[in-house]
């Protein structure tokens, strides 16, 4: 990678993966964002930015070219909960906005790295150590628009050549950007309610497990899968990648090994709780460490020291 455009770049993953790449390569690093979500600080003032709204071909195309990328990251997605409430956008941004970001690729010769997500899978999934290569059905439109995104990015690798290259995200933790609607964010509210000293009204039932990855680990994935060798690459899309598996109370109780008083009680959000249960208790990820040496850095105790500290510092307190 020399030259990157992230799509969606002031997002959740977007805002920190755009940084992290610049401070990783020379080139230009370019943070595409949409009006109203312009980019910000040191976001805005550590390299070019430009007006990039997926479902806009021309925008992506005219970006391509002015800057000479090799390289797009398609981050442009609604989360799970808010796909569910506005599915018809979920589908113009998550189908129709790949299809102009595949088609760029493969007119003007680019790698595209598109994220799915453990909402691929479904009830009739296995749920413990979910396998690499299983069954797909997921009820939400969320996890219909990353299983049809997982397929048409292998179409266009393989009829056209296209260098597409995937993980599935567990849910992410982070104390950057605030919780944008997504099943798993439970867990990262809790981390802001701990810090403020406030009762956490947890939205998903105790003894539901699902994958879950700090940040960094998250971004080093997303960065290293794009560096793989090919020929090593057996699969491409997309990849199990896994680092922790918890529910609510194992979250809860590692967070009071260092705020000893912090509650948490219960109030069960319905639906976030029925598009949980269809996910799986846990991944397996031995393809991604057998074809791209994947290896998470991070465990629960060490993302929750690492979170109330720098969550500490950020609220002041």
């Amino acid at each position: 990678m020399k030259n990157v455009l992230v799509i969606g770049a002031t997002g959740q993953i977007g805002s920190e993966l755009t940084l992290e790449l610049r401070k990783r390569y020379s080139g230009n690093i370019v943070a595409g964002y949409i009006p109203g979500a312009e980019p910000q600080g040191e976001l805005l003032e550590s390299g070019p930015s430009a007006l990039v709204d997926i479902t806009n071909d021309q925008q992506i195309a005219e970006t391509v070219s002015k800057y000479n990328i090799d390289t797009i990251y398609n981050l442009a997605a609604l989360l799970s909960a808010v796909a569910e409430s506005k599915p018809q956008l979920a589908w113009k941004i998550g189908m129709g906005g790949l299809f102009n970001v595949l088609e760029v690729a493969r007119e003007k010769n680019c790698a595209v790295f598109t994220p799915s997500s453990i909402g691929v899978f479904g009830n009739n999934t296995p749920k413990d150590k979910t396998p690499q290569d299983t069954i797909r059905n997921p009820r939400t439109m969320y996890g219909v628009t990353k299983v049809s995104g997982e397929l048409l990015s292998d179409y266009y690798f393989i009829r056209f050549g296209v260098d597409t290259r995937s993980v599935r995200f567990p849910g992410l933790i982070s104390y950057v950007t605030p919780p944008g609607g997504g099943t798993t964010d439970y867990a990262v509210d809790i981390y802001y309610e701990a810090v403020k000293g406030n009762k956490f009204v947890c939205p998903i039932a105790a003894g539901t497990f699902m994958d879950m990855m700090y940040m960094p680990d998250a971004l080093h994935a997303a960065i290293q899968i794009m560096e793989a060798d090919p020929t090593r690459l057996k699969h491409r899309n997309s990849f199990n990648i896994a680092a922790m598996s918890f529910d609510p109370e194992i979250i809860a109780g590692n967070i009071r090994k260092y705020i000893p008083d912090f509650k948490m009680e219960y109030d069960v959000d319905p639906l976030r709780q029925a598009i949980a249960e269809s996910w799986p208790n846990s991944l397996d990820d031995t393809c991604a460490r057998e074809e791209w040496d994947w290896e998470p850095h991070y465990t629960l105790d060490m993302m929750t020291q690492d979170m109330l500290a720098k969550l500490k510092a950020r609220l002041n307190k």
